[in-house]
């Protein structure tokens, strides 16, 4: 005799599968199978987009900040290495709202982080200043 497949525990736990899978499209909704492998993989991916989302934020603000230093003279890594010697402790999403929101204290930044920059960096950024005036 075959086994019932119809009993109210089964019922219950694939329509529990049924409304965490609503939203999703076409019979991977609503066919039991389906949505029970579609729900797997989107938590997944769920799972994994978590740490990327990361990833991607802080690549994000380090192209503004790199952008906002640019323009100031600066390159992103002497810019940093200019912060870390000058013990000023802001995140990078800090900075990049800084950049966007503030510019004005962003230039103060920049000049602090310009006067702690290490010394082959500032004799090299001096040479640069003193070549583009002789233009």
């Amino acid at each position: 005799m075959v086994r019932a497949g119809s009993g109210k525990t089964t019922m219950q736990r694939r329509k529990r599968i049924r409304k965490l899978t609503k939203g999703f499209r076409l019979s991977r909704h609503n066919l039991y199978r389906q949505s029970l492998t579609t729900l797997l993989r989107a938590r997944a991916f769920a799972f994994r987009d978590r740490r990327v989302k990361k990833r991607q934020f802080r690549k994000l603000w380090i192209i503004r900040i790199n952008a906002a230093a640019r323009a100031r003279g600066l390159r992103y890594s002497e810019f940093i290495a200019g912060l870390q010697r000058s013990f000023i402790a802001l995140d990078r999403k800090s900075l990049s709202e800084i950049a966007i929101h503030d510019p004005a204290t962003f230039d103060k930044i920049v000049e602090i982080a310009r006067k702690n920059l290490p010394p082959a960096l500032a004799a090299q950024h001096a040479f640069k200043a003193k070549k583009a005036v002789a233009k």
